[in-house]
């Protein structure tokens, strides 16, 4: 428990790069994921196979290497520096990793929302004179969002699990934070992994709650 308070702040900075990645890569993959999303049922059969291809690749790869790929290949072989700072650095380097990989799943839980919405909805939609990309979002879009929050809620808590593995890009987030303090604090092991523990749960357990509600507050009937 002394280690846990003499670190206090060290620990409060750890666990904001945490929430900081998070709140980036989450929004970033709602954007990809629902442009993905659009991809996949698009009338232009290039965009389904290219959509397919990428979200089948994503799903089916270790984030670890999703990560080393965007560390290494992107930042270290291919030169691409994002900032001048190298923490910021590799902090967008993570960002687009997690980017990357979260919103493949993103698309598939809008992709199955999408199914709940009745097909009579975007023939009545078209009959009106409504294209595809307006009845997307005006019509069906907005329905498969509010059928599928519990799932996005389970992919947000994944996501925040998941910046754990950022520290193959070199963020210094929770975990490696955990990890310096057990090699500096070596008799104080399960204090150091019962604190960070408990903040993640505190980070997880109100998001779990939160989406919970908003998914029994926003459900379509049906």
């Amino acid at each position: 428990m002394e280690a846990l308070l003499i670190e206090g702040d060290t620990i409060f900075a750890a666990f904001w790069m945490t929430v900081r990645l998070t709140a980036v890569s989450a929004l970033g993959s709602l954007l990809l994921g629902t442009l993905l999303t659009a991809m996949r049922v698009a009338p232009l059969a290039s965009l389904r196979a290219a959509a397919s291809c990428y979200v089948s690749v994503a799903r089916n790869t270790p984030l670890t290497l999703v990560l080393l790929f965007t560390g290494l290949g992107v930042g270290a072989n291919l030169g691409v520096e994002l900032s001048d700072d190298i923490a910021t650095n590799n902090f967008w380097l993570a960002v687009i990793g997690l980017t990357a990989y979260t919103s493949a799943f993103v698309c598939e839980a809008l992709r199955s929302g999408l199914n709940t919405v009745p097909v009579g909805q975007a023939e009545a939609a078209r009959s009106l004179g409504l294209g595809f990309v307006k009845t997307l979002a005006l019509i069906t879009l907005p329905q498969a969002f509010r059928a599928v929050v519990a799932p996005l809620g389970s992919i947000l808590i994944a996501l925040t699990k998941n910046t754990t593995i950022a520290l193959v890009v070199g963020v210094s987030e929770a975990s490696v934070r955990m990890r310096e303090m057990i090699e500096t604090y070596g008799d104080q092991v399960i204090e150091i992994f019962l604190g960070f523990a408990a903040g993640f749960v505190l980070l997880c357990l109100p998001m779990g709650l939160l989406f919970g509600w908003l998914s029994r507050r926003m459900a379509v009937a049906r």
